[in-house]
């Protein structure tokens, strides 16, 4: 199983289209799982403003040929082309997520270099405002560190909220999310005394492959 996420500013028009029409399981070759969100750059403030026109896809795919055909010839990889790709392989899973396949429950070696996280919620509506809160500060803490090498949000509203982050290795991403006094922390405490999310994950990646540019997070 391959993880790939992509960030590109397609302009406004483009990313309605592919908001509505993110590629389809069973239409595209070794597809197992796709979403086409808005971006937001992450930041303190309650509620993130999406920048129009930036869209980014989550996807998952049986193997790595799969995925290499995507890119060479469909459309919504054609139309994401002049921004940034990632080739994930997931390493450890908090929480659940299945239809990004047998995440790995327990460490898995990431080796050296950057690693990336992907966080994925559907949200509990009554709990947005908390879940918003907590998330600020979590955001705040994480732009404060200058191990943090790319960030952005991602949101299908009302319900689908997602995170996408890439650091300089693994202690220091570790510093971040273990932090006793950090705003992670107190997310994730919040989070399993009232959860925010029906299912939730927290998926750590190691980052095979990047290509493109997306804008530095500080």
């Amino acid at each position: 199983m391959v993880t790939s996420v992509h960030l590109a500013d397609v302009g406004p028009s483009a990313a309605l289209r592919l908001l509505r029409r993110p590629p389809a399981v069973g239409e595209v070759p070794g597809l197992t799982y796709a979403e086409t969100l808005a971006l937001a750059p992450l930041g303190p403030a309650l509620l993130p403003r999406p920048k129009p026109g930036r869209v980014g896809l989550v996807a998952a795919w049986t193997d790595d040929a799969a995925l290499d055909a995507f890119l060479a010839d469909h459309p919504t990889a054609a139309a994401l082309e002049g921004g940034y790709g990632a080739r994930l392989e997931p390493v450890r899973v908090v929480g659940a997520w299945p239809e990004l396949g047998d995440l790995p429950r327990q460490e898995r070696p990431a080796g050296d270099g950057p690693v990336a996280v992907l966080t994925l919620g559907r949200l509990r509506l009554r709990r947005a405002v908390a879940f918003l809160r907590a998330s600020a500060r979590a955001e705040r803490d994480a732009l404060a560190s200058p191990a943090l090498l790319l960030a952005t949000g991602l949101a299908r509203p009302p319900r689908l909220v997602a995170t996408f982050s890439v650091w300089g290795d693994i202690p220091t991403m570790r510093d971040y999310v273990e932090r006793g006094d950090g705003g992670h922390r107190g997310a994730s405490s919040a989070h399993a005394a009232q959860p925010f999310h029906h299912a939730s994950a927290f998926i750590r990646f190691h980052l095979r492959e990047q290509t493109g540019a997306w804008e530095p997070p500080h």
